[in-house]
């Protein structure tokens, strides 16, 4: 039975494009977060012959604006509309439940494709290596954020908001102030959002009422941008900009005011790094606290100097840690890889087996996004890191590097679809994910939000039937 719908699905596809010319540039864009839609946007504007299909190991579209962006803030959600446009158009289509590695290799996707754009960004977390960091309680923010997002992944993380009253954030990022917004906004707000339910229902009886945001260096060096820190602290006024450094150190200065039981406190720390995870008397295996070192800053840049250790030690006591310390990516096979930045070397987007000779790129491979420049910026910048790559690769093209005589004709999209239907992979096409979009928007209704995110694998497949 699966394979019959297997198999109705890709005649469907293959009926959907039949009307392209038969000849077109065969573009494959690994990835739909913002990366990848804004390559693939810039792509079917470019080269109007282009033929862009975009994959992804989740049924859902999207990437972080769905899973990552937090839930409170649905006014940074609405370029999905934009995205949507771009899936819609006959040059363009989705295929989701597509994992590059498991499903269909690199290489092969190489060989059905004139031009291969990964744009899969980074879904593992770094390490701090210090003594402790296994104990149960402490969790990556990445995975406290898919939690909470409704991320067929993060499911199962059940975090124990229940049994400490304190919790400690290690980074003073964006990520890091979602994180600490999320677990001390009152659920009562929370309510209306796109939340998880299972999240949700968690929040409800959390315990924690102090949030530690601890940082290595001080207030001048946060990460995190002022639009986002004057609203977890809400700050009103009616100047546009102002530094963050201000108001952190404002944050950091204010005595704490005398808090009812049910009150929450975010308290800011700096100039500690953590040395050692401490292990709980009382319940073996679990977390209580961090041990912390002072630091000073060290170097002659103001925004570059690192954090030195002076030797002095602090610690604070806790049943939970978040570590938002930063996101990595993961290679792939036949990728070439830089591990140590954790980005694909590359120059302008062109993929480099040698990252000291830029003359020799690997032909048709690309990358864009955090696995191009590292997880940093906002959505937006994935805009202008898109335009880059897609200019590199109109470059390649004009200079005929890609599509010779004796490569001209790629099977490109019939291929993928073949070869996905021959292993039994269960695509989920955009009409797909526009039931599952429906059916949560229904469900969310029914909830006065404007969605009730379908958090499982089978929930999302079941709403595709």
């Amino acid at each position: 039975m699966q394979k019959l719908a297997i198999f109705r699905a890709t005649r469907w596809l293959c009926r959907s494009f039949s009307g392209i010319s038969s000849n077109p540039l065969r573009v494959c864009v690994v990835g739909s977060g913002p990366a990848g839609f804004y390559t693939a946007e810039k792509m079917l504007k470019a080269h109007q012959q282009a033929q862009v299909d975009i994959i992804d190991r989740l049924p859902t579209p999207f990437g972080l604006v769905r899973s990552g962006v937090a839930p409170d803030h649905p006014e940074t959600k609405i370029v999905i509309n934009q995205f949507s446009r771009v899936a819609q158009q006959e040059r363009c289509s989705f295929l989701g439940n597509v994992t590059l590695g498991s499903s269909v290799s690199l290489s092969e996707l190489r060989e059905l494709y004139h031009v291969v754009v990964l744009a899969y960004g980074a879904e593992s977390d770094r390490s701090l290596g210090i003594p402790g960091e296994n104990l149960k309680g402490i969790h990556s923010a990445r995975e406290f954020v898919w939690w909470y997002n409704g991320h067929p992944d993060g499911q199962n993380l059940e975090p124990d908001l229940k049994s400490t009253d304190s919790a400690v954030i290690l980074g003073q990022g964006n990520v890091a102030l979602d994180v600490a917004r999320i677990l001390l906004r009152p659920t009562t707000e929370l309510a209306t959002t796109d939340i998880a339910s299972h999240a949700l229902a968690t929040l409800e009886e959390s315990s924690i009422r102090v949030v530690y945001l601890v940082g290595r260096r001080g207030p001048a060096q946060a990460a995190c941008t002022a639009k986002e820190l004057r609203e977890i602290l809400e700050l009103k006024s009616n100047r546009i900009q102002r530094r963050v450094h201000e108001l952190l150190s404002k944050a950091a200065k204010a005595k704490p005011k005398h808090t009812s039981l049910n009150q929450r406190e975010l308290r800011f720390i700096f100039f500690r790094k953590p040395n050692d995870f401490q292990e709980s008397k009382e319940r073996a295996g679990h977390v209580s606290g961090v041990h912390f070192e002072k630091t000073v800053l060290q170097g002659v840049s103001h925004g570059k100097q690192i954090a030195i250790g002076t030797g002095e030690f602090e610690d604070i006591k806790c049943g939970m840690v978040l570590k938002s310390i930063g996101y990595k990516s993961v290679p792939v096979d036949g990728l070439p890889f830089d591990h140590k930045k954790g980005i694909v070397p590359n120059d302008r987007g062109r993929v480099l087996s040698d990252p000291s000779d830029p003359r020799v790129p690997e032909k048709g491979l690309y990358v864009c996004g955090w696995l191009k420049r590292g997880p940093t910026g906002i959505i937006a910048t994935n805009l202008y890191c898109a335009e880059e790559t897609v200019s590199s690769i109109s470059e390649d093209l004009e200079k005929g590097g890609l599509i010779s005589s004796s490569a001209l004709r790629k099977p490109g999209r019939d291929g993928l679809l073949q070869l996905l239907h021959d292993r039994n992979v269960r695509i989920v096409s955009f009409g797909d994910w526009e039931k599952i979009d429906s059916e949560e928007r229904r469900l969310g209704s029914l909830r006065n939000k404007p969605r009730e995110k379908l958090a499982t694998w089978d929930e999302l497949y079941k709403a595709t039937s």
